[in-house]
């Protein structure tokens, strides 16, 4: 039977000197999902996403992602990473760029016209990358990540600097793109986001918040917006932590 999660994380640790910037955490990523990971920025989600795909040194803890280690060889087809800013070369067409990543990644030659298609770049595919607008850039990167049919990919921030327009053309991709199956792990620093994912992940200091819904955000914080709920997530986990502290200090 097909574990019904993509992603399975047990107390993971890492440390940068003599911080800790993620200290224990543990979740689970369903599959075939848009999972939001949200937080303010150095709240530690890179750390996540790269601890997920495997190029981030632990230091305890395990991540499992797929039934499979996070980084095994095993999983270089299967998981995509795409990182913040883009990820292709301003100087060469949209289809150049395409056509050398998948010969990167040994993935065949007809994924190069599906991606395009499917990102909605058919008719710029001989523009040069540096020609495009910045929303079309972004969808080349995507475009890029969605080479070799992987079974999950995972994006750091790809909406950054769009204007509300371009941002919300890019969650209707992902939204078409989970609905064929893929589990889509989104980071992002903006909150109205957070209304269009099946999951919630909202981190503050390297630590998971909030593992819910956009509906049962909305509903446990009494607000309408996401921003508004989110703040008051963070005002309850402070008021979580002030009593912690003084519970320590009080042993």
């Amino acid at each position: 039977m097909t574990n019904p999660d993509a992603v399975v994380i047990d107390g993971l640790r890492v440390r940068r000197g003599h911080h800790e910037v993620l200290d224990g955490l543990s979740l689970r990523i369903p599959r075939g999902q848009v999972i939001g990971l949200l937080g303010p920025s150095g709240c530690g989600k890179t750390t996540l996403m790269r601890s997920i795909v495997g190029v981030q040194r632990t230091h305890g803890g395990t991540v499992t992602v797929l039934g499979a280690p996070a980084g095994s060889g095993a999983l270089r087809h299967r998981v995509s990473y795409g990182t913040q800013g883009s990820a292709v070369y301003d100087d060469l067409s949209v289809r150049e760029n395409l056509r050398y990543f998948a010969s990167v990644l040994g993935a065949p030659r007809t994924d190069v016209a599906e991606v395009i298609e499917r990102v909605g770049l058919t008719g710029q595919a001989q523009q040069r990358v540096a020609d495009l607008s910045g929303g079309q850039q972004n969808r080349v990167s995507l475009a890029a990540a969605l080479l070799g049919d992987p079974e999950l990919v995972v994006l750091d921030e790809p909406t950054v600097g769009l204007d509300p327009m371009l941002r919300a053309e890019l969650w209707a991709l992902f939204r078409d793109i989970a609905d064929g199956g893929t589990t889509m792990l989104v980071s992002s620093h903006v909150m109205d986001e957070a209304l269009r994912c099946d999951r919630l992940l909202l981190m503050r200091d390297g630590r998971i918040i909030a593992d819910t819904t956009p509906r049962q955000l909305l509903a446990d914080t009494g607000q309408t917006d996401a921003e508004s709920a989110f703040l008051v997530v963070i005002e309850r986990d402070a008021g979580h932590e002030t009593r912690r502290s003084r519970r320590e200090v009080g042993r």
